[in-house]
C-alpha cells in the first residue's frame, strides 16, 4: 500500500502571507564519479551541498555566484529535473518529493521554469502555438478552438503579436525567443517559477524589457520566483532577497538593499567589486581573489573559500602564529587562521542582525 500526499491547497487570506512558499531545507545533490572497468564509485561532485532557504508567495529570491557553484542545479533539483541526493523541498507545507504518478503531475502545473537558453529550450520541430499549448492541453484545461484562444490570449501578454502561433521559433529573434519560453511557463498559471539566468544569453537593452515583463506578471499574478543569475546590478534591482552561493553551499543571504550596502563575507564583496559601474572613475576597488576555485569533488576542509580569502590572510599577519597555519594556494605558500582550515563556518545573523546571515569566521 502507498502513501499519498494530498494536493497542495490554493493559498488563503490567511497561511499567503505568513507560511513560505517554498522552505528548502538542507539540499544535497550529489553526482557519482565512476572509475574503472567495474564503473565503480570513487566519490562525488558536491553540485549542492547543504542548501537551505524559504521564498514567499509573490516575493523574488535572488540566486548568485560564480559559474559552477550550483545555482542551476538547485533550481532544476528543487522542480525535479534533476534527482537529489538528500534534503528537502516543502511546497506549501507539503514535502514535494512525496508525490508521485498523477498527484505529481498536478502539482506541476504550479512549478514552473524559464531556461537560460532561448534557443534550445525550444522544439525547433514544432509551432510556437504548439509549444505554449502543449502544457494547457496535457493538463487538460481545454483543448481546440479555447486552447488556441489561451495560446492568442498569452502571446499578446508578453508582448507577442497572437498570430506567431503558426511560426516556428527558428522565425525569432532571441528576445522573442525568451518570451516565447515566458509565455509557456505562464500558460499553467504556476504561483513559483524557476528563472534560470532567463536574461543572460539577450542584449542589454532587451534585457530590460524581459525584466520589466517579469516583473509586471509578478505583481499581476502574485508569482514568486527563484531567480538565478550572475549578473550582481540585474539581481540587485529585481529581487526581494539575495543568496550568495559558493561551491554549493549558501555563503550570505540578506534583503537586497543589506545585501548590497553592508555585505559581510569576502566573497561576497568581492562579487561586487566585478560588479561593472557607469562610471569613468569608479569608486570602489577592484578585489581580485587569488588561486583557483577549489573541486566540488574535493572541497576544502573547514571553511571552503578560506584558500582565496583575503580577510583570512590579512587575520593571520596579526594573529599569533600558533593560531594559523601554512597552505597552499595558487602555487604559493600562505598563512591563514587555524579555525578556517578546522571548522566549517556556521550561517549565522552577524551584527546582530537576524535576517542578516553569513558563512564566515572573519568578517568585514
Amino acid at each position: 500500500m502507498t502513501q499519498t500526499t494530498p494536493a497542495p491547497m490554493p493559498p488563503t487570506a490567511e497561511n499567503s502571507s505568513a507560511a513560505p512558499l517554498l522552505d528548502v531545507r538542507d539540499l544535497r545533490t550529489w553526482f557519482p564519479i565512476h572509475r574503472g572497468l567495474l564503473s565503480r564509485t570513487v566519490g562525488h561532485v558536491k553540485a549542492v551541498d547543504g542548501v537551505s532557504f524559504t521564498l514567499q508567495p509573490g516575493k523574488t529570491l535572488g540566486l548568485v555566484g560564480e559559474s559552477g557553484c550550483g545555482k542551476t542545479t538547485v533550481g532544476r533539483t528543487i522542480l525535479r529535473l534533476i534527482p537529489r541526493t538528500s534534503g528537502q523541498v516543502l511546497y506549501r507545507g507539503n514535502d514535494f518529493f512525496a508525490y508521485r504518478g498523477e498527484e505529481l503531475r498536478l502539482l506541476r502545473r504550479h512549478m514552473q521554469i524559464i531556461f537560460q537558453d532561448p534557443v534550445s529550450s525550444l522544439n525547433p520541430r514544432m509551432t510556437v502555438g504548439n509549444i505554449i499549448g502543449e502544457p494547457i492541453q496535457v493538463h487538460k484545461i481545454a483543448r481546440g478552438k479555447e486552447r488556441d484562444q489561451m495560446v492568442a490570449s498569452l502571446l499578446q501578454r508578453v508582448g507577442l503579436d497572437p498570430s506567431y502561433g503558426d511560426r516556428y521559433p527558428h522565425e525569432f529573434s532571441g528576445g522573442q525567443r525568451q518570451r516565447i519560453g515566458i509565455a509557456r511557463a505562464l500558460a499553467l498559471s504556476p504561483d513559483l517559477i524557476v528563472c534560470d539566468e532567463p536574461v543572460s544569453a539577450l542584449d542589454v537593452s532587451i534585457q530590460s524589457q524581459i525584466l520589466n515583463l517579469l516583473d509586471d506578471l509578478q505583481r499581476e499574478r502574485n508569482i514568486a520566483y527563484l531567480f538565478i543569475a550572475h549578473n550582481l546590478a540585474v539581481v540587485e534591482h529585481f529581487s526581494d532577497d539575495v543568496a550568495v552561493m559558493y561551491l554549493g553551499r549558501i555563503v550570505e543571504k540578506a534583503a537586497s538593499r543589506e545585501l548590497y550596502s553592508n555585505p559581510k563575507h569576502p566573497y561576497t564583496l568581492s562579487l561586487l567589486s566585478a560588479a561593472p559601474q557607469p562610471n569613468p572613475r569608479p569608486t570602489k576597488a577592484r578585489i581580485v581573489l587569488k588561486g583557483e576555485v577549489p573541486s566540488p569533488s574535493n572541497p576544502p576542509t573547514g571553511c571552503a573559500f578560506h584558500p582565496r580569502c583575503p580577510l583570512t590572510r590579512e587575520a593571520a599577519r596579526q594573529a599569533n602564529a600558533a593560531d594559523t597555519v601554512e597552505i597552499s594556494s595558487g602555487g604559493e605558500r600562505i598563512r591563514v587562521l587555524s579555525k578556517c582550515v578546522q571548522q566549517s563556518p556556521p550561517l549565522e545573523p552577524k551584527q546582530g542582525n537576524p535576517n542578516h546571515i553569513a558563512a564566515c569566521w572573519v568578517t568585514t
